[in-house]
Order: structure tokens, then C-alpha cells, then sequence
């Protein structure tokens, strides 16, 4: 394939995504900022956290996007009992014509290509635990035999608040296989009219499947494309070394308040998710305005903040805003 090509098929996915964002908010009011994280982490192939208080919009914002994306959907409603078989499957004794009994597999609900875990912190950890492999590995073991998930495959969660009553704080180790994690808030006085108006009325709206599984696929293999300039990488492995107290990048605000940081895997998120922001503008490089607007939903899951932090208040946010304040001004320093 020459450049020409190539560039045919960058142009081609740009329209692609600003179709399907104009057909979500066909249905879906406001939440622009959250639907552009969402998309580009799916581009990138990662799975997404999205956190708020319930009635926000956050299920019907995934339920959405798999109508019009036209992937199989399965909705998991997380509940302190339910089991981890519930959600990868479980292998029947079934008789064949002969009369004898054979195990067959059942396939449980992550065997679809997006996945809704709704309100995923008030299952138990070990219910939680059971998304480590899928979401890690794309794969499910039962009994010793593990099965391959379809491709594209996602999960995107919704979580209360931890604060709030019935919820268990999900595992370190699973809040790693996350790319991106999402904070969902109330909408203007402007978006609440507009949903008034869409929901209580007697019009109705559907939807239309304007890209396909295979659009998807597309899509996500050229954002593995998308150029890094060597320096930019630099200023990537800068902001993730920042996150990690006491290295040569911390900053002084990290190093009062950051217990631990982010390791490889935010690194590998950061910068993926950086090249699927650059596709969507329609650019094939990635740039460091990429980088200011994908450090947030990346790291701040990937932060966590010591006791001295939490009593002062101190935000994950404010310290990745602290953090690429002074990488960059580094970064702009070196340049001169």
C-alpha cells in the first residue's frame, strides 16, 4: 500500500468517527468530552472506567455506542452474588444421541464484542478478579481449557463512587487492565432542558448503524500506524516517570503525595491512546497536545495518592496537571 493509500484510508476513518459521534448524540445529549475518551480508547483497543453517581447516562452512553458501532452487546449487572461463573461460563453435562453425558461449554456474557460491567465495585473481588484474564489476555479458562474472545473485544465498566454505601474498591492489579478511567458529571442546565425534551415527549428517536465490526478492526490497525516523533516519546516516558516518587522527573508536589505511580502499561496506554486522539483529528503524528488531553483519563487510576494526600485533599488530577505543567515547561526549556 503507498502513501497515498494510506492517506485515503486516514481520511476515510476520520469521517467514519465524526459519523458515528453525530449519530450518538442523535440520541445522547451532551457528554462530548466523555464520548471522545470513550471512542478513543476503543480505537486504541483498550477497555474504559467510567465513574459516577447513578442516573448520569453512563449505561445508556455504552449501550449507544454499540448500536451504532453494530457490536454485539452484553450487559452484566454486578451484584455481591454473583458468581464468576456467571460472567465467563461454566462447562453442562449434556447426553448425546447415544444417551452418554459430555461436558459441553455454556458461554457466559463476556463472548460479545463490548461488554457493560454496570456498577461493577459492588460484585466482590473475587467476582471482580474473573474480567482479569479477558481483559488482559482476551481469553477465558474454564476447567483447564481457555477459549479465545472475538475480536474487537471490550469491557467498559461503570462504578459508584467508592464512598458511597455497598461498594468494594476494585483490585490494583485490575484497575491497571483499564486504559482509560472516565469521570462522569452532571450535566448543564442547557443539557437537562434538551433531555427533558427527548425523553418526555411523544417523538422518538432511532438509531442508525453507521459502522461496522470490521470498520473497527480497520481503524484500530491503522491507529498502530500513527507516527511517534522519537522526541515525543521521550516527553511520554517523562510524564510516567514523573508519576513515580523520588525518580529524576518527580515533581515536588509527587513526591509529598504519590504512594506509587504509573509503570509500563501506562506508558503503553499514553501513547496509544495518543495516536488514536491523532487519527480521529484527521493527523497521522502524534503531538503533544495529545499528550495534555489523554494524561488524565490514562493515570489518574494509575496514581495512588498516601494518607498525607487524602487528608489534604489533594486530587490525582492536580497532581497529573502538576506533573505535565513542568514536564512540559522541561520539555520547552531543552528545546531553546
Amino acid at each position: 500500500m503507498n502513501k497515498e493509500q494510506v492517506e485515503q484510508q486516514f481520511e476515510q476513518s476520520q469521517l467514519l468517527i465524526k459519523a458515528v459521534k453525530t449519530e450518538i448524540h442523535q440520541f445522547i445529549v451532551g457528554q462530548e468530552q466523555i464520548l471522545d475518551e470513550v471512542l478513543w480508547s476503543m480505537l486504541a483497543g483498550g477497555h474504559v472506567l467510567l465513574e459516577g453517581l447513578p442516573g448520569l447516562g453512563k449505561t445508556m452512553l455504552i449501550r449507544t455506542i454499540s448500536e451504532v458501532m453494530d457490536l454485539s452487546f452484553a450487559r452484566i449487572q454486578f451484584t455481591p452474588d454473583l458468581m464468576p461463573a456467571d460472567i465467563t461460563g461454566t462447562m453442562v453435562l449434556q447426553p448425546d444421541e447415544q444417551g452418554k453425558q459430555h461436558f459441553h461449554f455454556h458461554e457466559g456474557p463476556l463472548f460479545r464484542h463490548l461488554v457493560l460491567a454496570d456498577e461493577i465495585n459492588r460484585a466482590t473481588p473475587k467476582t471482580q478478579s474473573a474480567l482479569l484474564e479477558a481483559m488482559g489476555e482476551k481469553t477465558v479458562t474454564i476447567m483447564g481449557k481457555t477459549k479465545q474472545l472475538e475480536a474487537p473485544f471490550f469491557v467498559l465498566a461503570t462504578q459508584n463512587p467508592l464512598d458511597m454505601e455497598g461498594t468494594y474498591p476494585l483490585p490494583e492489579a485490575q484497575l491497571d487492565r483499564f486504559m482509560c478511567k472516565l469521570l462522569v458529571t452532571y450535566p448543564s442546565k442547557e443539557e437537562l432542558k434538551e433531555v427533558i425534551k427527548r425523553t418526555t415527549g411523544n417523538t422518538t428517536k432511532s438509531l442508525s448503524k453507521v459502522a461496522t465490526v470490521e470498520d473497527l478492526l480497520t481503524i484500530q490497525h491503522l491507529v498502530k500506524q500513527v507516527l511517534v516523533a522519537d522526541d515525543l516519546l521521550d516527553v511520554a516516558i517523562n510524564i510516567i516517570s514523573a508519576t513515580q516518587p523520588n525518580s529524576e522527573d518527580a515533581t515536588e508536589l509527587g513526591n509529598k503525595y504519590i504512594q506509587a505511580g504509573s509503570g509500563p502499561r501506562g506508558l503503553q496506554a499514553l501513547v496509544t491512546m495518543a495516536k488514536a486522539r491523532a487519527l480521529s483529528l484527521g493527523r497521522m503524528h502524534v503531538s503533544i497536545a495529545d499528550f495534555r488531553h489523554t494524561a488524565f483519563p490514562v493515570l489518574r487510576h494509575r496514581i495512588l495518592l498516601n494518607f498525607e494526600g487524602e487528608i489534604a485533599g489533594i486530587t490525582t488530577d492536580k497532581v497529573i496537571e502538576d506533573i505535565l505543567e513542568n514536564t512540559l515547561r522541561v520539555e520547552a526549556g531543552n528545546k531553546r
